[in-house]
């Protein structure tokens, strides 16, 4: 799929959360920008990922490709906001038990829900769950500390502010330079696969959370925002199969791959329109007026459901 595309459907607030982004789902809120697309930096990942399809297929994308393709997977935060916006009510049941961080024995399972917990406390905190999202906070930490990562977090300060809605900034900051640390820590280490895996499975918990409710209160804009997640299954299957050697993520890509097939019976149309300037903020900025509609029935909401709930279950156990 055409890079610009992918930049078009997800827009400027996706494009501009860092690989870890999924874990400002700390937040109470999602965080909008209106800074415009870097066309330099899309240039430059355009052309990586165009000598990547051009070499023999057993050739591995290079490591920038691969950063930069993760910065375009959405925070579930931004989800749990649209949930809470069209009606839904919140559910305990719908996820990962905390108290299962203590079964998680391999850096494999850790890193995953790692990122299940990180949507989870996302989820919880735009209810306003304080008490509950303590208990995930803990589950948070034990995972980080078992990766070996749990030094760049500030635990303490981090639950005081997330008990205080008017402190969201401050959240931010400190949850942004965290993962910024963790992400070059973790490539430095040639840990890389462990940031792939802490993504998909905040990724996947985000998915599976919405479709659970979308089931229940049928809400267009819900149907859309499932049906947008066909761009960012292809990027995760690729970014994925960069590291099949190791036979757990080459069977959680398999799984994924099944995902991948029934998303394409979901048909995003694409309507370009050319961009104009604005004063946003009272900075003048480019601001995309293109227009993507999303097709996608009530029965291929179920199949999906059924689908992620499966994968999502077997990371979880």
């Amino acid at each position: 799929m055409n890079l610009n595309h992918i930049n078009q459907f997800i827009g400027p607030f996706m494009k501009n959360l860092l690989l870890f982004a999924v874990f400002v789902s700390l937040l109470f809120f999602a965080c909008d920008s209106s800074t415009s697309n870097n066309q330099s930096d899309e240039a430059k990942l355009q052309q990586m990922l165009d000598s990547a399809n051009a070499a023999p297929q057993d050739n591995k994308l290079p490591e920038a490709a691969v950063g930069e393709i993760l910065k375009q997977i959405p925070s579930p935060i931004e989800t749990s906001v649209l949930i809470k916006k069209s009606g839904g009510t919140y559910s305990k049941d719908i996820l990962n038990p905390s108290e299962n961080a203590q079964s998680y024995s391999s850096n494999y399972k850790k890193a995953l829900n790692l990122g299940v917990y990180g949507a989870d406390l996302g989820y919880i905190n735009i209810y306003e769950k304080n008490k509950e999202s303590l208990y995930y906070l803990n589950s948070i930490k034990s995972m980080a500390d078992g990766l070996n990562i749990g030094q760049f977090f500030d635990f303490e300060t981090i639950k005081r502010l997330a008990n205080n809605n008017k402190n969201a900034d401050s959240l931010l900051n400190i949850t942004t330079d965290n993962f910024n640390k963790i992400n070059s820590f973790l490539y430095e280490q040639k840990r890389s696969d462990q940031s792939v895996l802490i993504l998909t499975g905040g990724w996947l918990e985000g998915l599976n959370i919405m479709c659970q409710i979308a089931q229940k209160n049928k809400n267009p804009k819900l149907y859309e925002r499932i049906g947008e997640q066909k761009i960012i299954i292809d990027q995760l299957v690729l970014v994925l199969s960069n590291y099949e050697s190791d036979s757990n993520i080459k069977l959680l890509n398999n799984d994924l791959k099944q995902l991948q097939e029934i998303y394409k019976k979901v048909q995003i149309t694409y309507t370009y329109k050319e961009s104009k300037m604005e004063i946003v903020d009272g900075i003048p900025t480019i601001v995309d007026k293109s227009e993507s509609k999303v097709n996608i029935t009530d029965a291929q909401v179920v199949e999906l459901a059924k689908l992620t709930s499966s994968i999502r279950n077997k990371i979880v156990s």
